[in-house]
Formats: C-alpha cells, sequence, structure tokens
C-alpha cells in the first residue's frame, strides 16, 4: 500500500484515479503528476514499482500543496473573511451559500437535510384540564 501525504492510497484502483485520495489532488493534477514520473495512469496502484512511488511521492509532496497546509490555509482565508465583515463572511458565519446560489429551495449541501414543512414538528392537541 502507498502511502503520500499521511494518506494511504487504495491498491485495487487505478493510479490516477487512487491519487485522488489525497486532499488538493484531483484528476488534473493527478495527470500532471504522473507524467512528469512518468507512470501509465492505467497501471493498478498494487502494480506500481517502490521507486515509480517514491517518484509520485516526492513530486506531490515538494510541488503542491496537499492535506494538512491546503486546509489550513483555506481555514485562515475563511477567518478572514469573517473578520473583516464582508458579504462572504457572513455567509459562512450563517452557515447558508456563499457563491449566489439560490436559497428558497435547493440548498440542502450547505444547511443540512432539515425538511421544514408545515406538519413535520407539530405535536399533538393540547388536553383540556
Amino acid at each position: 500500500m502507498i502511502r503520500i501525504a499521511g494518506i494511504n492510497i487504495p491498491d485495487d484502483k487505478r493510479i490516477e484515479i487512487a491519487l485522488t485520495y489525497v486532499y488538493g489532488v484531483g484528476r488534473t493534477t493527478s495527470q500532471k503528476v504522473l507524467d512528469v514520473a512518468g507512470v501509465d495512469p492505467n497501471t493498478r496502484t498494487k502494480d506500481v514499482s517502490a521507486a515509480d512511488a517514491n517518484k509520485l511521492r516526492e513530486e506531490i509532496e515538494t510541488k503542491y500543496r496537499v492535506e494538512g497546509e491546503l486546509k489550513h490555509i483555506v481555514k485562515t482565508n475563511i477567518r478572514r473573511l469573517r473578520e473583516i465583515g464582508c458579504y462572504r463572511g457572513t455567509r459562512h458565519t450563517k452557515g447558508l451559500p456563499v457563491r449566489g446560489q439560490r436559497t428558497k429551495t435547493n440548498n440542502r449541501t450547505v444547511r443540512g437535510n432539515k425538511r421544514m414543512t408545515a406538519g413535520s414538528g407539530r405535536k399533538g392537541t393540547a388536553e383540556k384540564t
């Protein structure tokens, strides 16, 4: 099993797809890394030699911001937006969509799956005393 940036890469997937398990590495970045390292994208992860695995690990960890470093940068950017009080920062604080999406419907991803229909939280009628 190959370990890159603290993440165990799955053995049974193609190496092009398996590299996307690292936070900050998508399909395009994965293809670029494989081209530079000279590894065939169609090979399975378990078939990659140790030398090629070291090339991939070195390429990703030195030239790209991945995992903890990237998460820290994103978190500090969001914190900065909140502190200066801009519109995007207030949307982050309220837990609402930030990039102009509509909110009357179709915002379940950001707010969570809260179904607020008319009778969803209704209790039984109160007894007379």
